[in-house]
């Protein structure tokens, strides 16, 4: 079963990272795979909470895009440089391959050998030298264990095809050489009396016990085959190490981590066949064949508290939305399945999952309760935004009472934390909680930082102006806004670039809208800020 993530926007906010929390929980729970992810930096506010409850704090997820791990690779798929040509092949032929990764015994990456690379060292290479293991000869010539001395083999290859005299008189046996060898009982003692490295007794001929001995005494390796000679010959050479054929030692591979879309590039300019597979140590994990290269698995994801693409994570169209969780405006996001989608009009996407545990009948512990009541808290401003509604008052009463909180002094005490905005630089305020929209090609940005110093952003006014007019410049936005709202008066006080200032004034109806001006009662971004900006960019158009 694979993973699913669950994560909300790029600029976690309270809300978004206990969403994550309590609906991966949830979905644990009744049989689904799932963790939550956080696709941003975690505020002190959200931090607060995650230590008051002693929640763990979800891992960063950088992308969703497609890597080659997501690919259906053949895992395990090579073999060590020293299995002989003959195995190496019928694994091949076993598995449908044209081409096979080569490792060492650190599973390191040697190389890659094809078919053609095989055929053509059986047609051109060098037929009278053996580099192998006494075990690959065993198991390629379906030989038997005589005399064992030696682990590896290597040494020229003799056939025994002239008489027993002429051979004897003109052939100069040394330690170096390899004999195949029938029933020729005076060129076998000559053999053992010589030293060589290896006897390879052909037919499955029974040896006398008298020569077993001076081979015992010599260290002559001695190995029967049931073969004839012909079928011997033209065997032995398979019994060779793979890695003694000429391949390619540095392939094109890929890192199981590597993007699809790379592997995609590169094949298109190379058209390569195979391609090994590897981490990061180098290691080999298998092999993708191009004609497995379609088998893609996407990562699966469910999306909360937003529904928009811009906000959500990278690479979210290489992905499976399986289901979003939301209660925010409908956006630009599109699937090619249908998925599960909850949307609903309430003030925190936790009084949604709130709502799922009870249609499921899930206890909810007193952590994840926590999670859920502080979800709801941050978004509707402790019941006071206009986006609350009935749902939410309801969840914060039943769940304030499993989480065992007051929930108005918790929540002023949750507010306290990570309203501080002391060591944090002015990008860092304005980017903290910025939503970016889109309407009609215009880009919007909106950031929100709730504090109750507002003094210590006034202060140095001017400064945060010159930040946001960079901002609508460097980034082609028609409207840069901050909005910093105090929670204890219940309004906000507004900052912005140059340009943005008609349309604001329009869409609040000041006509002597000034930098810092208080709107009295604005505290939802989403239903008293970004609707009535909207609205007049509508009439613009």
């Amino acid at each position: 079963m694979s993973t699913v993530y669950i994560f909300g926007h790029k600029k976690p906010d309270t809300d978004s990272i206990c969403a994550s929390i309590s609906l991966a929980y949830l979905k644990n729970k009744l049989g689904m795979k799932c963790e939550p992810k956080a696709l941003g930096n975690i505020n002190n506010e959200t931090k607060f909470v995650l230590n008051y409850f002693n929640l763990k704090e979800p891992k960063y997820l950088n992308d969703v895009k497609l890597q080659i791990k997501d690919v259906d690779y053949i895992k395990n798929c090579y073999v060590n440089e020293k299995e002989s040509i003959n195995n190496s092949y019928k694994y091949m032929k076993e598995k449908g391959l044209s081409g096979l990764p080569i490792v060492d015994d650190n599973k390191k990456l040697s190389g890659l050998v094809t078919l053609k690379e095989l055929a053509k060292e059986l047609i051109q290479g060098d037929f009278t030298v053996l580099d192998t293991s006494y075990n690959n000869i065993i198991d390629t010539l379906d030989g038997a264990e005589v005399l064992k001395f030696d682990e590896e083999i290597k040494g020229n290859i003799l056939v025994a095809a002239f008489r027993s005299a002429t051979f004897v008189e003109n052939i100069n046996l040394t330690n170096n050489d390899i004999l195949i060898v029938g029933d020729r009982v005076s060129i076998l003692e000559y053999a053992i009396k010589s030293k060589v490295k290896l006897i390879i007794v052909v037919g499955s001929l029974q040896i006398k016990e008298e020569h077993l001995k001076q081979a015992l005494n010599n260290k002559v390796n001695i190995i029967r085959t049931p073969y004839d000679t012909y079928h011997t010959t033209k065997l032995i050479n398979l019994c060779n190490y793979i890695k003694n054929v000429s391949f390619s030692p540095t392939p094109i591979c890929f890192d199981q981590n590597e993007y699809y879309t790379v592997f995609d590039e590169i094949y298109n300019k190379t058209r390569h066949t195979n391609y090994p597979v590897i981490n990061k140590k180098g290691e080999c994990l298998g092999l993708l064949p191009i004609q497995f290269a379609n088998n893609k698995h996407p990562k699966k994801v469910i999306l909360v508290d937003h529904n928009e693409k811009q906000q959500s994570v990278d690479g979210l169209s290489e992905a499976e939305i399986v289901e979003v969780v939301d209660h925010h405006k409908l956006g630009t996001l599109a699937t090619t399945l249908p998925i599960n989608f909850r949307n609903m009009a309430v003030g925190s996407t936790n009084t949604i999952i709130y709502n799922i545990y009870k249609e499921n009948k899930i206890e909810i512990p007193r952590e994840i309760a926590g999670a859920l009541i502080s979800g709801i808290i941050s978004d509707t401003l402790l019941l006071k935004s206009p986006t609350t509604t009935k749902l939410d008052k309801e969840a914060v009463k039943e769940l304030e009472k499993i989480a065992q909180v007051n929930y108005q002094k918790y929540g002023m005490e949750m507010f306290k934390a990570g309203s501080s905005l002391i060591g944090k630089t002015k990008e860092e305020i304005i980017y903290e909680d910025f939503k970016k929209f889109s309407y009609n090609e215009q880009n919007i940005g909106i950031g929100q930082v709730f504090t109750m110093d507002i003094d210590y952003i006034m202060e140095q006014k001017e400064e945060y102006i010159e930040l946001l007019n960079n901002i609508a410049i460097n980034n082609n936005y028609k409207i840069v806004a901050l909005f910093i709202t105090n929670i204890i008066s219940e309004g906000s006080y507004v900052l912005f670039s140059e340009k943005s200032l008609g349309t604001l004034k329009e869409s609040f109806k000041i006509d002597d809208l000034k930098q810092g001006h208080y709107l009295e009662k604005i505290v939802s971004r989403k239903k008293q800020i970004i609707p009535p900006i909207l609205e007049i960019l509508e009439k613009q158009s």
